[in-house]
């Protein structure tokens, strides 16, 4: 029975880096990457599976963290709109888009001025 030499897969990325050989190192670090992936994969798996089948209650940190992620978003949405409404009102101050525009160059020019004073 022939006997299989293990090597470490790090091991041999950071060889083949040392050696420059580069597309060796690449495929090393693709394949490392993609067992880490599917092994994360396989366990977020196991953990829907018994969520759904078994009842288990999912992990209070991370239901926080999805929550805090839709709130984020959520706000940031709503600031972008603001931001929208309050150029379409600056606009609507001016009767030409040329003086508008000005405007906004001044402004830019004022913000570019206080933040090196400050």
């Amino acid at each position: 029975m022939a006997e299989e030499n293990e090597t470490n897969p790090m091991a041999d990325l950071v060889q083949h880096a040392l050696d420059q050989d580069f597309n060796k190192a690449n495929k090393v670090f693709g394949d490392v990457m993609g067992t880490r992936i599917n092994d994360i994969l396989d366990q977020e798996k196991v953990k829907l599976a018994d969520q759904i089948y078994n009842g288990v209650q999912p992990d209070e940190d991370e239901e926080g963290e999805e929550e805090q992620l839709e709130l984020d978003l959520a706000d940031q949405e709503e600031t972008d709109e603001e931001d929208a409404e309050v150029e379409e009102d600056e606009s609507e101050e001016y009767e030409d888009e040329d003086e508008f525009e000005d405007y906004e160059e001044d402004e830019e020019q004022e913000e570019d001025l206080d933040a090196h004073d400050g």
